[in-house]
């Protein structure tokens, strides 16, 4: 007897079972992807935020050296977590934030803390109100940093960026601890310096960011050799070639700014045209 090929069984609802893996095939019905958070460039995060940590529990025994170190060290890890995310393609808002976080406590508290401890605490309230500004201007620069990224020219940075006032009052406190100079003896010139490091995190002058410089083109030998020559002149004496240098960058903004100025054409930090928001730039 011939034999018919029976009719499939419908699913309740009058579907069928092919029906709805077709549909989940298209997308439809599929459940959302759950987010979750890279290691790799996080790792980076962790270590930056560790080095912030250790850097206060070194202030608090009296080891500055060990804690200005540990400011630089952060600043190297949390150059590097960005650029491990934008290479890997591990971009995440939860690494965004999470960056955020560690950088107020490894370029805004810590510094804060080491300055005060170190330079700051024989001139009573003045001396913890200084803390205090640079703690703060810390704090509301990387919140102006996150709600303007979209707006902001890449070529600058609103105000001071945070590691390079972090890396100027670490540098303050290196430079003496390599002279074997107590810092209760010069507290005034680290009131200057935190005042200064803290006011100019929220001011509008631009700082060049180094953004558009194209690693992968090619350049003259000639740069090679700058590069190795800076290097070697960092070596020779850290503390002593480390403060200079980032009091000039922190000095560049106004000298920019000033000249621009007095041009007639002010820099500007807004861009003039819409481009895509890379999500790694906020790490």
């Amino acid at each position: 007897m011939a034999k018919f090929p029976r009719r499939r069984a419908k699913q309740p609802g009058g579907k069928s079972l092919f029906s709805r893996f077709a549909r989940r095939h298209q997308g439809e019905g599929a459940r959302p992807r759950s987010r979750g958070i890279y290691l790799l460039p996080n790792a980076f995060t962790t270590g930056a935020l560790f080095c912030g940590f250790f850097a206060i529990v070194m202030a608090m025994n009296q080891r500055f050296e060990h804690a200005a170190w540990a400011i630089f060290v952060a600043m190297l890890l949390d150059g590097l977590d960005g650029r491990v995310a934008r290479l890997t393609n591990t971009q995440s808002e939860f690494g965004a934030q999470y960056d955020s976080l560690s950088d107020m406590v490894s370029f805004g508290a810590a510094p804060a803390l080491v300055i005060y401890e170190f330079a700051l605490r024989g001139l009573g309230k003045l001396g913890w109100i200084a803390a205090f500004v640079y703690c703060a201007g810390a704090a509301l620069r990387l919140a102006r940093f996150n709600t303007n990224i979209e707006v902001v020219d890449k070529r600058y940075f609103q105000g001071l960026p945070s590691p390079a006032a972090a890396a100027l009052v670490a540098g303050f406190v290196l430079l003496l601890v390599d002279l074997e100079v107590d810092g209760v003896i010069y507290p005034w010139q680290a009131w200057t310096i935190a005042i200064f490091a803290g006011l100019t995190m929220v001011t509008n002058v631009p700082f060049y960011s180094f953004k558009d410089i194209n690693f992968r083109k090619s350049v003259p030998f000639i740069a090679v050799f700058l590069i190795a020559l800076f290097f070697a002149l960092i070596s020779i004496d850290p503390p002593k070639v480390l403060f200079p240098l980032f009091v000039l960058y922190g000095l560049s903004g106004y000298v920019v700014y000033f000249v621009r100025l007095a041009k007639g054409k002010p820099v500007s930090i807004v861009q003039t045209a819409h481009e895509p928001v890379d999500q790694s730039e906020r790490r």
